[in-house]
């Protein structure tokens, strides 16, 4: 099955997987035992619900030629901007954290803007291979990614879900340099984009107090920076090498969010800098390996397909280390492979698939 396929990706994929399987056991034992009086249940619940429909989907886009996402992409983004419209439907959504981002299927749940970027990436890597000589004029180029953002933009905004919104600007308009898009317009994009960011945060007071921690984590620290310093400390009393593995103090109810957008400051509690060294380490040659194989893709799309799903990932990942670290305001972004959310492991596990494809063909 994968005998053709890239080796090194596959390994380092699973070895991923499986440390986020680990940190994940440690950092959600506190609010899994307070919760359901067992400290494996989260664990459990990601590897039955996120891991293991993952691998399947690995295997299968692994088997499904590359090409053919380009005939699904657009249908496969309108199905996300169909699921995007019913989280609007109190029946079938609910919300967490003052966020409607989940669809409640009976038993299971599923975040329909985790498919929206695989739909988005796709489409957008389909379109550049079609408009290839147009890619860097204005009215066929810059004008409609400018309209294709804005929609997607319009969906992720009414959620809200600024995270995603921002992973998604940040991967379309690389993919779009990579495709031949000039520097001058992702100039324009990026000035637009930050006075649209700028009327984004001024319309929720909540943004607003982000901003404010950022410049000044001490700003109430019992209160609206209270996340903030709750990390920062659980990563300075790591240390070099950490307080242990299932030794962290900050996951007993005193970080928020241990197991999801801040379960990198777990990690970095209990196995210190050189653990942290080496998730990142992971994570770099992870995505070098998508890049090495990206570069020897048979077609542009097959360029433009594995290099976009590859910046996806790398961008989530310094989006949520560089958030929990102090150097961008919070966002709610989970790590890709660690943070609890089943939905979120098996697009990523999928996208990883269509990779692997890929690299049948170089």
């Amino acid at each position: 099955m994968f005998r053709s396929a890239d080796k090194p990706l596959l390994y380092i994929t699973f070895l991923i997987l499986g440390g986020g399987l680990l940190i994940l056991a440690s950092a959600s034992m506190a609010l899994s035992q307070k919760n359901f009086g067992s400290i494996s249940y989260y664990l459990w619940h990601q590897a039955l619900l996120g891991g293991a429909p993952g691998i399947v989907a690995l295997l299968i886009t692994s088997q499904i030629p590359y090409r053919t996402w380009r005939k699904f992409a657009l249908p496969l983004m309108m199905l996300s901007f169909i699921l995007l419209a019913f989280l609007f439907i109190p029946q079938l959504s609910y919300s967490f954290g003052g966020a409607t981002r989940w669809l409640r299927l009976g038993p299971v749940s599923i975040q329909p803007s985790e498919i929206l970027k695989l739909g988005f990436i796709a489409y957008l890597a389909s379109w550049i291979d079609a408009r290839r000589q147009e890619v860097g004029s204005v009215s066929y180029g810059l004008i409609p990614f400018a309209l294709m953002l804005t929609i997607v933009g319009i969906f992720l905004i009414m959620q809200p879900d600024i995270g995603t919104l921002g992973i998604i600007i940040a991967t379309s308009a690389l993919l779009y340099f990579l495709g031949g898009g000039k520097v001058n317009q992702i100039a324009t994009l990026f000035i637009l984009g930050l006075a649209i960011l700028y009327f984004i945060i001024q319309a929720a007071p909540y943004r607003q107090d982000r901003i404010r921690v950022f410049l000044n984590p001490q700003l109430e620290p019992q209160g609206k920076s209270y996340q903030i310093n709750q990390a920062f400390i659980a990563l300075g009393s790591g240390g070099f090498f950490g307080s242990g593995f299932g030794r962290s103090l900050q996951k007993y109810n005193y970080l928020p969010e241990p197991m999801g957008d801040s379960i990198f400051a777990i990690f970095g509690e209990e196995v210190g800098f050189a653990g942290v060294l080496l998730l990142i380490a992971a994570f770099c040659f992870l995505f070098w390996r998508i890049l090495y194989i990206a570069r020897r893709a048979p077609d542009l799309f097959g360029k433009l397909l594995a290099s976009g799903l590859g910046i996806g990932i790398i961008v989530q990942v310094f989006i949520n280390m560089a958030a929990i670290s102090g150097l961008l305001p919070l966002t709610g972004i989970p790590l890709p492979f660690v943070s609890y959310g089943g939905t979120a492991l098996v697009m990523t596990l999928a996208n990883i698939g269509i990779v692997l494809n890929i690299s049948k063909h170089t």
